[in-house]
């Protein structure tokens, strides 16, 4: 299974860098993701499944707010395509902020909740064992790789058409909506206590129980 996990993060790390569709490429971060989740879960140490737990809930805010943002351009432009758009951050600035800290969030930026979880099993894995570690810490390169290069042709550069140009930024609902997850993953990343704390007696009483046998005894 850490095996498996491992080619989770980083093979469809590396599937997400030549997507083209803007949706495919977040769904497949979900699932480079939730490799982690997997290889925390297998590692059967604290840390490790504390952090596996930690990134499942952040993943939820993170992934959430990325394919809300995806919803909000194909309301407008009618098109998931990354070629179709250039320059949104000229015509939709308070938009851009948000989808660029989601992104941010997406490829684990301190101080955002993408951080915590993933750093977490990282520093369980590397105790584990260092190339297992080192594997687990490449999707941080190449999360910033597929996120930044979607990012840099979607938000910035010169308006690309009149699709672009007609644009408008966010109505009331969807800046509440966008604001509610920025507040998430921004709380989150700073202060993860609340919720780590409330993991710490269950991860530990089922390691107690994982660590015995439930095949019956039987003595001669």
């Amino acid at each position: 299974m850490i095996v498996l996990s491992l080619i989770a993060v980083v093979y469809i790390a590396l599937v997400a860098l030549v997507q083209t569709d803007m949706k495919k490429l977040i769904a497949y971060s979900s699932i480079s993701h939730m490799g982690f989740v997997t290889l925390g879960f297998f590692m059967f140490g604290q840390l490790a499944l504390e952090g596996a737990m930690v990134q499942m809930i952040s993943h939820g805010f993170i992934s959430s707010a990325m394919f809300l943002s995806v919803g909000v351009l194909y309301d407008r432009v009618h098109s998931r395509e990354i070629s179709a758009y250039g320059g949104v951050a000229n015509k939709m600035p308070v938009f851009a902020g948000f989808a660029v800290l989601f992104a941010m969030a997406n490829s684990g930026l301190p101080g955002t909740s993408g951080f915590v979880g993933e750093f977490m099993v990282i520093l369980a894995a590397v105790k584990f064992n260092f190339w297992v570690g080192f594997a687990a810490a490449t999707t941080l390169i190449f999360g910033a790789a597929y996120t930044l290069w979607m990012t840099k042709r979607v938000f910035f550069g010169d308006v690309s058409n009149h699709h672009v140009a007609e644009l408008t930024d966010l109505n009331k609902r969807e800046f509440l909506i966008l604001g509610v997850l920025a507040i998430l993953v921004i709380g989150f990343g700073l202060y993860p206590d609340p919720i780590t704390e409330v993991m710490q007696a269950t991860s530990s009483e089922f390691l107690k129980h994982m660590a015995i046998s439930k095949l019956p005894v039987t003595g001669y």
